[in-house]
This record gives structure tokens, C-alpha cells and sequence, in this order.
């Protein structure tokens, strides 16, 4: 099925006399005839449902439709975004690992990895991602195992030159780890440009109304870990939690979710609710039909906010202006994503100004859903970074973050040009 079939009828396909609409499967447990029958799923040597923080039908389904837009070949829902990302970096990595990972990604995720991951004996290693590839090649070390990146940015906008990363993880014989939230599968499929894993804030585009958290993480099948096999022994070795499987020689290229699902999702239990899953189902129903109108909707704002007189600088990359035009043409000529940033004049003391003056769109700590909303990332999301922490992650004193919904553009722009009197 084509991307915007998969939306409506990916996932869930009831049999004869089953409900329509996928089921909230809001149980805990799930029943068997015979002490036998539950014993083998607990060896893995058989599928089927036990506990919902493994695996839940509802939560799977809509795995099973968030992996069939991205092209992988199996997938697991978590309870965030970033879950997703733990669990994803988590499920190769171990005490002495390095990751690499671009340093204008969104600041939770900067923090996890560098702060937080690094007390566990993980280090990061945050990279300009617009160096050339021969000034990026001196941080792998030998050591190294993942490369992350996001394939547009939050909150910069910065669009990632994904064959430059993919080259360089692979020549390293690393996986490429891309979170895809901003694009959405409608506008890049990262797979196609040899990205190994993507990662999703579910709780974004795909629910799309601000009422379900969530995250996903779908593996594309394309690794071989068994060639980098003493990299990664928690996939090639025999895990003694589990009777001594070896993923790889178990699940082949299921390897990757399953590890991450028995082993990961058992130990840290960062599940997704059903009730969550139902919602970003509902939500996945109509992500063919937002996206385009959140980035037309963006486009016209961004076209409107580069001709004001009171704005300093705007960072689009739908604008021809911006210097990641060429890129988003290149991995996203559909469309870019629905967020822009840009600094009205005055500096900080601008953005304060304009941010208090606005009408309708909304201050929130939140982006990518159906109303629009701002926020000011130095003064918000990264308030804990010094100057230096901000300038790296791409985020200036006046800088706002619009999500721009999917209401009607001229109510968008007259909120915007009325506030903007105000600096």
C-alpha cells in the first residue's frame, strides 16, 4: 500500500466479525489454558501476549503501522520520545561505549545523551553537523558505536545531510540512528538514504492534538550486526537472562526490537499505555492530510516573516534563503515540517514582547500539533543551558519557535503581525 493507505488502513486488519476500529486492549495480563502455553513465551519460543509493558495488541498494531510508513521491518512503541531514544541507543551500548550525535538536536536529547547516559559510563561526543565529512571522521573512535542525529532539528530547523552521516557510520561500522519527528515519514523516509534506525516522538505529528504521549523506534532490517559482531555482543552473544539466546541467530533482522522489547522494555519498563496508542492511531488516520497543510501553512508564514520589518531573522528551510534549501530538496522535496524559528527585533527582550502580545497561537511547551503555538527555547526547553551550551545547540538569545497549525493561514499571520507591534 501506498504512504497515505498505509495511514488509514495500516496496522490493524480485523478478521471476519471483529470491530472495525482498533481495540483498547486495556488489560494488564493476558489469559492461557496451560502453564506450558506461557512458559514459551517466556523462552521467546513463541509470540504471543503475557504483560502489557512487553507487548500489548493495540500498542503493536499501531507499531506495525508506524513501521509500514517508514519502511522497516518490525517496530516498538514506547512511553515518550525519549524513551525511544534511550532505548534505542541503550539496546547496542554499554559502560565504554561513544555515541556521536549532532549537537542541534533537541535538548532533552542532548542531555540524556551527554549528561545522563555518560553517569551510566556512556560517553557522547556533540558534533557541528554542518562540518565537512573530513573534520566529523577525527570524532569516531574505535569505541564508537551509533551515530544520532535528527533529520530536521529541534528546535534550529537545521535539515541533516543524511548520505554524509550514513557514509561516515557505516565506513566506521556503526548504525545510523535518525529521529524523525519534524519530517514525519510523509515527507523523508530516512531508510532510503541508508539510515539503520529511526526514532519518533509519537506525541507530535502523529497524534497531532496534544493529547497522547509517545514514542517509537523502527529498525530498518539492514544492519549486519554479525559483521561488527565483537561491537555489539548483547545482539551476537548469548544473553544469559533469556537461556542463552543469541538475537541475531534467533530473530535474524528482528534481532534489533526484539532485544530491545525482551531484554530493554522487561528491565526499564518504559511502555506505552493502550489508551495512548489508541489515541495517536487516531491520529496516524490523518497524518497524510495535516502535514501538507502544516508545511503550506509554515511556508506562507515563513514568506510573511521574512518581508517584516520587524523581524531580524527568520530559519526556514523552504525558504530559498536558507542554507539548508538544497537539503530539504534533496531528502524532502514534499515539504519540510511545520516549524520554523525566527528572531524578532529587539533581542531577547523582543521575543518577551512579542511572545506576551500574541492572541490565538498559544505559549506552550509543546510543538508539531494541530493549533498553533510558540515558544522561547533560551527562556524555556534549554533554560538550563550557559551561552556557550546555547550557541552549540543552535539556539539564539531572541530566537522563537513557532509550530504553525493547520488553521487558516491569515488567522495565523494577522495574530503574528498584530504581536509584532509590540517590539
Amino acid at each position: 500500500m501506498k504512504t497515505n493507505t498505509i495511514c488509514v488502513q495500516g496496522g490493524w486488519q480485523p478478521k471476519n466479525g471483529e470491530a472495525r476500529v482498533l481495540p483498547i486492549y486495556q488489560s494488564t495480563t493476558f489469559k492461557y489454558d496451560t502453564s506450558e502455553e506461557m512458559g514459551k513465551l517466556f523462552d521467546l519460543e513463541e509470540a504471543g501476549y503475557f504483560y502489557s509493558r512487553l507487548q500489548n495488541p493495540t500498542c503493536d498494531m499501531v507499531a506495525k503501522k508506524i513501521c509500514d510508513l517508514e519502511g522497516g521491518v518490525a517496530a516498538m512503541l514506547t512511553s515518550s520520545g525519549q524513551a525511544a531514544t534511550l532505548l534505542a541507543v541503550a539496546n547496542i551500548c554499554e559502560a565504554g561505549s561513544h555515541v556521536i550525535c549532532a549537537s542541534k538536536v533537541y535538548g532533552g536529547t542532548s542531555n540524556l545523551l551527554a549528561v545522563t547516559l555518560k553517569r551510566f559510563g556512556i560517553e557522547t561526543s556533540l558534533v557541528d553537523q554542518d562540518l565537512p565529512a573530513e573534520e566529523l571522521e577525527p570524532y569516531f573512535r574505535p569505541n564508537t558505536r551509533a551515530v544520532f542525529a535528527e533529520t530536521v532539528s529541534n528546535p534550529s530547523g537545521v535539515v541533516l545531510d543524511i548520505d554524509k552521516f550514513v557514509s561516515l557510520a557505516h565506513s566506521h561500522g556503526v548504525p545510523m540512528i535518525c529521529d524523525n519527528t519534524f519530517a514525519t515519514p510523509i515527507n523523508c523516509q530516512p531508510f532510503k538514504f541508508g539510515v539503520d534506525i529511526i526514532t519518533h516522538s509519537t506525541t507530535k505529528y502523529m497524534d497531532g492534538h496534544a493529547m497522547a504521549m509517545g514514542g517509537c523506534i523502527v529498525d530498518s532490517g539492514n544492519f549486519d550486526w554479525e559483521a561488527h559482531a565483537d561491537k555489539y555482543p548483547g545482539l551476537t552473544t548469548p544473553d544469559e537472562s533469556y537461556h542463552g539466546i543469541i538475537y541475531t541467530k534467533k530473530f535474524g533482522k528482528l534481532a534489533f526490537i526484539q532485544k530491545a522489547t525482551a531484554q530493554l522494555m522487561r528491565d526499564m519498563g518504559a511502555c506505552q499505555s493502550p489508551m495512548n496508542a489508541f489515541l495517536t492511531n487516531v491520529g496516524l488516520e490523518t497524518l497524510h492530510l495535516r502535514v501538507p497543510r502544516h508545511c503550506e501553512n509554515a511556508q506562507k508564514v515563513a514568506e510573511f516573516l521574512e518581508n517584516h520589518e520587524k523581524v531580524a531573522w527568520v530559519e526556514y528551510a523552504g525558504l530559498k534563503s536558507s542554507q539548508y534549501y538544497d537539503l530539504a530538496q534533496k531528502y524532502m522535496p514534499n515539504g519540510v515540517c511545520g516549524v520554523l524559528c525566527f528572531g524578532p527585533k529587539g533581542g531577547k527582550e523582543g521575543a518577551m514582547r512579542f511572545s506576551n502580545a500574541l492572541k490565538m497561537i498559544s505559549i506552550v511547551t509543546h510543538v508539531a500539533d494541530a493549533r498553533s503555538c510558540i515558544l522561547h527555547p533560551a527562556s524555556h526547553t534549554h533554560r538550563q543551558l550557559n551561552d556557550q551550551q546555547l550557541i552549540e545547540a543552535g539556539v539564539l538569545p531572541d530566537q522563537i519557535r513557532l509550530s504553525v497549525g493547520i488553521e487558516d493561514v491569515e488567522d495565523i499571520i494577522a495574530d503574528l503581525d498584530q504581536a509584532l507591534a509590540a517590539v
